[in-house]
């Protein structure tokens, strides 16, 4: 009988407590965390590059990649566009599979192309709700370039969702591109995922 009275104060305080951590905002992702992130994506960039492996290897690894440091997932919705909220759970869970395949295929060609240079991240910043992590790729007989990452948190894991090479934004060349190819496809997600397994 005594203890009513402690045990009510316990369950409203653990209630109270409960709603805090509801309402509460959550932590901002910070320069130095998507930084840290990016630092992390040129570190393996520059293992697999300068390492000598076979090309499948190599794509393999890229592809390894982009699958751990890359929200997969938000890309490959943003690429297919609007047929991605009619899209049935498997079909859109086909073409994420191939869309990380083929993006991984595509984009470890030309990074392959660095090999013996350097990518050196130089700066991160806040844009609205992302970061910006800033890097230039040194490469051999050939002008530097610019590059920047967009690094996010909003899938709750630190992530990048594009690269930019030269102000050309992955994301947007690819919503392009996978449009044109779904065109040719008449619109047929089952078919648009055959090509892309068949691409590259």
């Amino acid at each position: 009988m005594n203890s009513d009275p402690t045990r009510r104060t316990l369950l409203f305080a653990g209630a109270c407590g409960a709603i805090a951590l509801r309402v509460a905002p959550a932590r901002a992702l910070s320069d130095d965390e998507a930084r840290s992130l990016i630092d992390a994506v040129v570190k393996d960039i520059h293992r697999v590059i300068n390492s000598g492996m076979p090309i499948e290897a190599a794509l393999k690894e890229f592809e390894n990649i982009f699958v751990n440091f890359a929200d997969v997932q938000a890309i490959a919705r943003s690429a297919l566009g609007p047929p991605a909220r009619t899209a049935s759970t498997e079909q859109l869970r086909e073409f994420t599979d191939a869309f990380s395949r083929y993006i991984s295929r595509k984009y470890g060609k030309r990074f392959r192309e660095f090999k013996g240079g350097v990518i050196t991240v130089t700066e991160s910043r806040k844009r609205s709700r992302v970061h910006e992590v800033r890097a230039i790729a040194r490469l051999k007989d050939r002008a530097p370039l610019a590059m920047s990452f967009v690094v996010s948190d909003r899938s709750g894991k630190t992530l990048f969702i594009d690269i930019l090479i030269e102000g050309i934004s992955l994301l947007k060349s690819e919503r392009v591109e996978i449009g044109a190819l779904l065109d040719k496809q008449g619109g047929d997600v089952d078919r648009l995922v055959a090509a892309l397994n068949g691409a590259g």
